[in-house]
């Protein structure tokens, strides 16, 4: 899978733009703030139909314009697709594939992926538990409609349920217990899901990321629930919430359920997050983001496009000579705020990009 060429109109700073990439290494290098990463954005949007950046749609639209446009055609083994999606300034957006308007984003999702590896993730590593099972959930969401479907359903029922617990006066175990049996089924599916990514995570990650530390390192996933498990997973989650009706009435909120588990990442045996060092910290993304890659490859039988946001500043020199290294085979495009002999760590073909000022040249 790889991208051929990629239309912008309107988008960021751009106000029109077309860039066409090469199969292997694209080079976006330029000084800061000239729209390097707002590149990137584009691309991912197309893969998931939000950015990685804001929440907010109307962000993306250059100043004083209506709307903004991007059309990316992407070259796969089996069925190339043409990705149009236009974002409006009063928050509605329309998609198209292959030219047919699609209504939901589920139709979407799988059409193309992409991995993206970007400052902003040591999030998952620093930060709270959210930032972790967002990941999962992103990752998941491309690989599977169904987990789609199911983790669109729970948040819809736990929502209904922690409304029902803010505003009744009086405990209906009658209405709680229609709710608990709904979650039950959606939420033992996201986690059933969630356990066996965290299995390809170790298989993938482990020999990963014991090449980018120097063989110092070992890392190992773990999949933190918020409840015991005592039979199998529909049962437990069911279980628990029942015992907690008391607990969440008082609270106004569900305490338990895959809303609240973590993911628990461990270098040489200690939690990265309390113990690992800003270095560890950052190495232990990059494995996830590669095994992530490895994930994809294993499950839809292609690579993923890989976006590199400024990524190779933050590294040593020989975590940057594992990078380039490791992109074989997997359209890549880097941004960079200066250009360095990449060539001598990569095999394929470069193709460089100036941009400056929203031109791309």
């Amino acid at each position: 899978m790889y991208i051929s060429n990629l239309k912008l109109k309107n988008f960021r700073n751009y106000e029109n733009a077309e860039i066409y990439f090469n199969k292997g290494v694209n080079v976006l290098t330029g000084d800061n703030a000239q729209g390097k990463t707002n590149i990137l954005e584009s691309i991912y949007y197309c893969s998931l139909g939000k950015s990685h950046r804001t929440n907010k749609d109307k962000e993306l639209i250059l100043w004083n314009k209506e709307f903004s446009y991007i059309n990316i055609h992407v070259e796969k083994e089996r069925t190339d697709k043409k990705i149009e999606i236009k974002i409006f300034k009063e928050g509605k957006k329309g998609i198209k594939v292959n030219s047919i308007p699609i209504s939901k984003i589920s139709d979407l999702i799988g059409s193309f992926n992409c991995v993206i590896f970007s400052p902003e993730d040591l999030k998952i590593v620093k930060d709270s538990p959210s930032y972790r099972r967002k990941f999962l959930d992103i990752e998941l969401c491309k690989l599977s409609k169904r987990y789609y479907f199911n983790l669109v359903s729970y948040q819809k029922v736990l929502s209904e349920r922690n409304y029902f617990l803010r505003m009744s006066r009086k405990l209906d175990k009658d209405l709680i217990s229609v709710y608990d049996e709904q979650l039950s089924k959606y939420g033992s599916y996201i986690i059933s899901e969630r356990l066996n990514y965290i299995y390809d995570l170790n298989k993938f990650g482990s020999p990963i990321h014991y090449g980018i530390s120097n063989k110092n390192e070992n890392i190992e996933f773990d999949y933190i629930m918020s409840f015991k498990k005592d039979q199998n997973i529909e049962t437990s989650v069911h279980n628990e919430l029942k015992a907690n009706w008391e607990k969440d009435f008082e609270r106004k909120t569900t305490s338990i359920g895959p809303h609240k588990d973590d993911l628990l990442i461990r270098i040489n045996g200690k939690d990265t997050r309390l113990y690992g060092s800003q270095g560890q910290q950052r190495t232990s993304i990059l494995t996830i983001k590669f095994a992530s890659l490895q994930i994809i490859k294993d499950r839809t039988g292609e690579y993923p496009v890989l976006l590199l946001d400024d990524v190779l500043s933050e590294l040593d020199l020989n975590r940057q000579k594992y990078v380039l290294k490791s992109i074989k085979n997997v359209q890549t495009i880097i941004t960079v705020t200066g250009i360095f002999d990449l060539k001598e760590y990569i095999e394929d073909d470069i193709k460089i990009f100036t941009v400056k000022d929203g031109n791309i040249l």
